[in-house]
């Protein structure tokens, strides 16, 4: 319980401390975004009432402690170019978002694991230099080249793929799944080749523990070790990396949504950004901060789970 405790309060700080420096970063950068919202010709008496109604008339202490109330209560304010409420606009987005990144690791799961136990338990055959050397390539090819290579190949030459737009669940299932299959790849692609990587020498590293040679001369099958023994205790640093790549998982979204036109989180969130509408910059900051720091938390609750050190201490 006292783990459990001094995670959460660890929590609470990370999110403080990023919602201290996300709210003086866009108070700090030049520019009035009421001015840009209302246009240079604005009349001054209008500016001033919408600043007024903004809040961004009152001291940042006030503003600043306003911006937690309202994250607290899920009113993350109004956004300042569509004049409706942030939670809304990421109420509407989120679904789309959430379905790519829980499609992207779904395929990083079931295809990085049993790849990295193939090449461990090959080592050094063709298939193991031939496995090592792609991933090496995936992990050096950035994110947005991946999906325009995928919609080039799948998209225009073979036409599999629709090469952009996206159909919601609720109209077509499979149509869904079509718009979002490629980029679902494309973000899974790079974090395949890691977790690949991370499976592979892990597995090698526990082969040469004393437990497997211990497992082994009792009589345990290869495949009983790989299984019971061997693949557990490879998983529990391999998770704390998987975390990692649950953030970089949320990050790609923001990417990949742009290069196949898709209308989540991540195109709300360059739009914030280019027309300076910080209320929803801010909202989209706080939430992903919140998500990943969450994923972070019970991961932390997983590797505890996992090995039975930490419940020791």
């Amino acid at each position: 319980m006292a783990y459990i405790l001094r995670r959460l309060v660890f929590l609470c700080l990370t999110l403080v401390f990023i919602s201290i420096i996300t709210f003086l970063v866009f108070r700090i950068l030049p520019g009035d975004p009421v001015q840009i919202m209302l246009g240079p010709d604005a009349d001054p008496a209008r500016i001033t009432a919408v600043r007024h109604q903004l809040g961004l008339d009152q001291p940042l202490f006030e503003q600043y402690i306003h911006l937690i109330q309202g994250f607290v209560k899920g009113d993350l304010g109004e956004s300042l170019r569509f004049s409706m409420p942030v939670k809304t606009l990421i109420l509407a987005r989120l679904p789309l978002t959430f379905s790519l990144a829980l499609m992207s690791l779904v395929i990083v799961v079931f295809v990085s694991i049993p790849l990295g136990v193939l090449a461990a338990i090959r080592k050094n055959s063709w298939g193991d230099i031939i496995l090592s050397s792609i991933t090496q390539v995936g992990m050096a090819i950035p994110t947005f080249f991946v999906g325009m290579l995928l919609m080039i190949l799948f998209g225009s030459m073979f036409r599999l793929f629709s090469p952009g737009g996206y159909i919601p669940w609720g109209e077509s299932f499979f149509g869904a799944l079509g718009s979002l299959l490629l980029p679902a790849l494309t973000i899974a692609i790079p974090q395949i080749a890691v977790c690949f990587r991370y499976v592979r020498n892990e597995i090698l590293e526990q082969t040469t523990m004393d437990y497997v040679r211990t497992a082994r001369g009792k009589g345990a099958t290869e495949r009983a070790t790989l299984f019971k023994h061997i693949l557990r205790n490879s998983l529990i640093p391999v998770l704390t990396v998987f975390g990692l790549i649950l953030a970089e998982v949320i990050a790609g979204t923001i990417v990949v949504e742009q290069v196949f036109s898709l209308p989540g989180i991540g195109t709300l969130l360059i739009t914030s950004v280019s027309g300076r509408d910080f209320p929803v910059v801010q909202g989209l900051v706080l939430y992903i901060a919140f998500v990943v720091v969450c994923i972070n938390f019970i991961v932390d609750l997983l590797y505890r789970v996992l090995d039975p050190r930490i419940r020791l201490k």
